[in-house]
């Protein structure tokens, strides 16, 4: 899979053109490339660079490789990022691609979809209406915007509504998500600890944890391999991990490896003996950062320092590999500080029993029951004047994440909602009503 990555568009650009041109300057080297791969899948479309492109037509360009490119232009908010200019139509035309609308929804409700559609008019006045293949399952608003008077109110009485639909519906904090435009830390400051005096835990996902944004710590490789092996050593029932660590030895053997039976079972004790000595030496999470820091070493050199940067070569650019250890020890002494057993400090490292807070960007491909968006004001969204058309397509990918409700807040005391108008004109076209909370 070829996938547009927001580290490779900010931090690569030159890397790429260069690559581009070395491929196209050797055609055995750019052959060997393009016969490497039969099918070729684009994902996230919408956002590819030109240089992305580039690097696409000049290796697959009048080969035998079938290409299948996917994304959504409503949902373009790299832009920024100098995403092309109509993507689909460059390629539509380039490699003589038959264009197929998805039209069916297997996210949202079917009030939802609706309302979507009317956002959708706004970025497309084509959009094709699109059909939701789900249920609604709650009563109600699918979608409001309610009104307070303060941050402070704003914080408790989303606090109390997250505890409310989680006793009375048994949905779990994973179910919700809090967006923003920007800047979480400041909105996390106002609404952790409302939400901590309901009982719950609220994580901002875009936290720093070292070098790293706690949500890309938690979608790297090496941060993946390292869990598998503590919830394999520490936990009870870890069927799953114990499959997934021996299948993650299969791929960092050598080159050739024969996947034999006598094979499967070395890697299969190695992997059992590490373990079992692991919960013997960690009885419980330690609380310093030494200690930390020197079983995450030995996860690494279990799983293979040189194999790990043989199988992922970006850990071999610069120290990276080192900056995301740096971040795995970090996340994990924080999460064991309040934690009673191994048990509950993997979960807290994964989020599992908190409501993410995050920022439109990092919400998207993700999907959540209900998703409450906080802060639709002028102060919040500074630049949408600059560039509407982004602007509202952010706004189309917030209200995407939601499965079955979403809810926008306002609080005078950020900022007016005069120059962000469009937006709540779309809303009200769409019938969604204003609430006065408190």
């Amino acid at each position: 899979m070829l996938q547009g990555q927001e580290r490779s568009r900010l931090t690569f650009p030159m890397i790429g053109r260069l690559v581009e041109l070395l491929l196209r300057s050797n055609e055995a080297v750019r052959s060997a490339f393009a016969l490497t791969y039969s099918h070729v899948f684009l994902d996230e479309f919408q956002d590819v660079t030109q240089i992305q492109y580039d690097l696409i037509h000049t290796i697959f360009y009048g080969g035998d490789a079938i290409l299948t490119a996917v994304g959504d232009n409503k949902q373009q908010i790299m832009r920024w990022a100098m995403a092309m200019d109509a993507s689909f139509d460059v390629f539509e035309k380039d490699f003589e691609a038959k264009r197929v609308n998805l039209l069916n929804n297997y996210r949202s409700s079917p009030d939802l979809v609706r309302i979507q559609h009317v956002l959708a008019q706004a970025l497309d006045d084509g959009a094709p209406r699109p059909e939701s293949q789900t249920d609604a399952k709650i009563s109600g608003d699918c979608c409001s915007v309610w009104d307070f008077t303060s941050p402070a109110e704003e914080a408790k009485q989303i606090a109390a509504f997250f505890a409310a639909e989680m006793a009375e519906h048994k949905l779990a904090p994973k179910d919700f998500a809090v967006l923003v435009r920007q800047k979480s830390d400041s909105y996390a400051k106002v609404l952790a600890p409302n939400f901590a005096a309901a009982g719950l835990l609220l994580r901002n996902e875009d936290a720093s944890i070292g070098s790293l944004k706690l949500q890309e710590l938690l979608t790297e490789d090496l941060s993946i391999r390292c869990l598998q092996l503590l919830r394999l050593a520490m936990t009870h029932d870890a069927g799953n991990a114990w499959t997934a660590a021996l299948i993650a030895l299969r791929e960092l053997e050598p080159a050739g490896f024969d996947h034999s039976d006598v094979n499967d079972r070395r890697l299969a004790k190695k992997l059992d003996d590490f373990a079992s000595q692991l919960a013997k030496d960690y009885p419980a999470p330690p609380n310093s950062i030494k200690e930390m820091s020197s079983l995450v070493a030995r996860l690494i050199d279990f799983l293979g320092r040189s194999r790990l940067l043989a199988l992922y070569p970006f850990y071999a650019q610069g120290n990276w590999l080192e900056e995301v250890e740096s971040s795995i020890v970090e996340q994990l002494r924080l999460s064991a500080d309040s934690a009673a057993d191994w048990i509950e400090a993997l979960d807290t490292y994964e989020g599992n029993a908190a409501i993410a807070l995050m920022t439109i960007h990092k919400s998207k491909g993700l999907e959540y029951h209900t998703v409450i968006f906080v802060g639709l004001d002028d102060e919040a969204w500074w630049s949408y004047s600059k560039d509407e058309a982004e602007a509202t397509a952010g706004f189309f990918v917030a209200f995407t994440r939601a499965k079955q409700r979403v809810i926008f807040t306002y609080c005078p005391s950020r900022g007016n909602r005069d120059g962000i108008k469009p937006l709540y004109d779309l809303l009200a076209k769409a019938g969604v009503p204003t609430i006065q909370v408190a």
